[in-house]
């Protein structure tokens, strides 16, 4: 039997804050997604090419950044069982180019908690903030997940 960890519906209020550990960006993970995903701009495989970018250097994907994210955020533990699914990412921005040897964490805080026709389950909406060692944001979004609740 699997024992949830998570923090249910109920047990969230808007304005609650949480911050992931850290992960630094190798560069293992960059060439690995470019292969995975496809995408192998020469911003992110052309060490030559990129020298001559804003970016001084290859920069990891945009959304290898955005999935690291998902990865610590759940790591945290506290949706460890309760989320029922995710419903979506908006407003998605990548504000900051982060390369091999940078480290990001993520700040999120719960902006909106809403009822649904279900008693079971709840939608949750965060801001989530990725966050280098410079404490710079190097990119936000705005995500929903559907919740568990206790009492379902």
């Amino acid at each position: 039997m699997y024992s949830i960890r998570g923090k249910f519906f109920e047990d969230w209020k808007v304005g609650d804050e949480i911050e992931t550990g850290a992960r630094t960006v190798t560069e293992t993970d960059i060439v690995l997604f470019a292969g995975l995903s496809g995408d192998h701009n020469p911003l992110h495989t052309d060490e030559e090419f990129a020298k001559k970018s804003v970016f001084g250097t290859r920069v990891a994907h945009g959304f290898l950044i955005h999935s690291i994210s998902i990865g610590l955020i759940n790591q945290t533990g506290y949706f460890d069982g309760t989320v029922m699914a995710q419903l979506g990412h908006k407003n998605v921005s990548f504000l900051k180019g982060t390369i091999a040897g940078d480290t990001i964490r993520v700040r999120c805080k719960i902006t909106k908690l809403e009822e649904t026709s279900k008693n079971d389950r709840g939608v949750m909406t965060f801001e989530a903030l990725i966050i280098n060692q410079r404490d710079e944001v190097v990119a936000k979004s705005e995500r929903m997940l559907m919740i568990k609740k206790r009492s379902g």
